[in-house]
């Protein structure tokens, strides 16, 4: 199972953790795993190529790791917004035994 943890704190997004594999099917057709890939690291190359905010990310395999440096501009709030709703949906079609959207009050 993949699990996608977004923290936050009062004043909104302070970064988030992709981990896991789905199991959905054979590694390399799993399009779970490359749904929640593309949106991850979409995010993360979309903030660092449209936006001016800095953060620090941790990637292997399975594994995305992505904490901002505060505060976030809109643009970057809007970009994790549109990922949350990415994974949301996913979660919604495919199960909660594939993928679980998690949030976390730091």
């Amino acid at each position: 199972m993949i699990k996608v943890t977004v923290y936050k704190d009062s004043k909104g997004y302070t970064g988030f953790k992709s981990e896991g594999h789905a199991g959905y099917a054979q590694e390399g057709y799993d399009i779970i795993c490359a749904a929640v890939s593309v949106l991850t690291v979409n995010t993360v190359n979309s903030i660092e190529s449209f936006t001016s905010d800095t953060f620090h990310v941790k990637q292997k395999d399975g594994y995305v790791e992505c904490r901002f440096d505060l505060p976030l501009s809109r643009e970057a709030v809007l970009l994790m917004d549109s990922m949350i709703l990415g994974l949301q949906e996913i979660e919604k079609d495919y199960g909660r035994e594939y993928i679980r959207v998690i949030f976390k009050e730091v």
